[in-house]
């Protein structure tokens, strides 16, 4: 008796531990995540949207759940571990909140950063129509978000040579095709132009996007998505790109 006493006694005080485990991690809304001080540790969960490419036991995610978008720098794990973040797929994240040239993130670096896949049903969200918001206070507020932008006009670049072009391999034009160089293109609304990006590591020179921008001409009119990173101002992460009809 006092055997079967002892364990269920332990397994109550295991359960209790258990309890205050979970009780100690509270999953934050948005508002409560932008709110957080840089460095605080922070606890989030979010759909995978996009991610970068592996490299070096680490990846950079892009994540969003109904209230918000997270920009996951970094995140450390296996290769197969990557390889099981298919978009759609729910994670928390518990790391610190740090910024970077305005752009607001969880750094993936520490050593104390963790995640944890939660199964659940796939989330892909939307792409919100932010057009109007450009030139706008409001904009960084759907930072890290998908987000769509229509009706803009491909303006003119300088390359090295001082020519008028439609985008540049690398933001100061010193890459080359076939490099899988990053691409930077500018676009015009309401008489203010904007850069875009196509990210090299998210869209490689294969994928729609970046072949798309390579046909791009100046003065053309277009529509386009991408997840709203940040980098002293709006520095989108371009992943579609299509001519306005």
């Amino acid at each position: 008796m006092k055997k079967i006493l002892a364990l269920v006694l332990a397994m109550m005080m295991l359960a209790c531990t258990a309890c205050a485990v979970a009780e100690e991690v509270k999953v934050m809304t948005h508002d409560e995540y932008m709110a957080a001080e840089l460095w605080d540790t922070v606890t989030i969960e979010a759909y995978v949207q996009a991610k970068q490419g592996w490299w070096q036991d680490a990846a950079v995610v892009y994540a969003q759940a109904e209230d918000g978008g997270y920009f996951i720098y970094n995140l450390r794990m296996s290769k197969e571990e990557y390889d099981l973040l298919v978009p759609g797929t729910k994670i928390r994240v518990t790391g610190p909140k740090i910024e970077y040239a305005g752009e607001i993130e969880i750094d993936g670096r520490e050593l104390d950063t963790v995640y944890t896949i939660i199964e659940a049903e796939p989330y892909i969200a939307e792409a919100e129509d932010v057009t109007a918001l450009l030139g706008t206070d409001e904009l960084i507020d759907h930072q890290n978000e998908l987000v769509a932008f229509k009706g803009l006009k491909v303006e003119a670049k300088k390359d090295a040579d001082n020519n008028d072009v439609a985008f540049l391999y690398n933001w100061d034009g010193s890459g080359r095709a076939g490099n899988n160089c990053d691409l930077y293109f500018d676009l015009s609304y309401n008489g203010a132009t904007y850069t875009f990006t196509v990210e090299s590591y998210l869209c490689d020179e294969n994928s729609e996007v970046y072949q798309a921008v390579t046909q791009l001409n100046i003065g053309d009119i277009i529509d386009l998505e991408g997840f709203l990173y940040w980098y002293n101002g709006a520095n989108v992460h371009t992943i579609k790109v299509t001519k306005a009809e």
